[in-house]
């Protein structure tokens, strides 16, 4: 599994941020709250993926 992770890297790191990159898009365009706060919960899953706590989390 860490070979697999360590040889596709890029790959892995394009479809994460190509998801959040739509997900942005769509929470853009549509006015509802909803999927507003499922782009906030992927976004804390990268956060937390990311180490992003404490102090090393950017502010909004």
């Amino acid at each position: 599994m860490i070979e697999y992770i360590t040889q596709h890297w890029d790959e892995i790191l394009l479809i994460i941020t190509s998801v959040i990159a739509a997900a942005s898009a769509i929470a853009a365009i549509t006015p509802t709250p909803k999927d507003d706060a499922v782009l906030k919960v992927i976004k804390g899953i990268v956060d937390k993926l990311a180490l992003n706590v404490g102090k090393a989390k950017p502010k909004p």
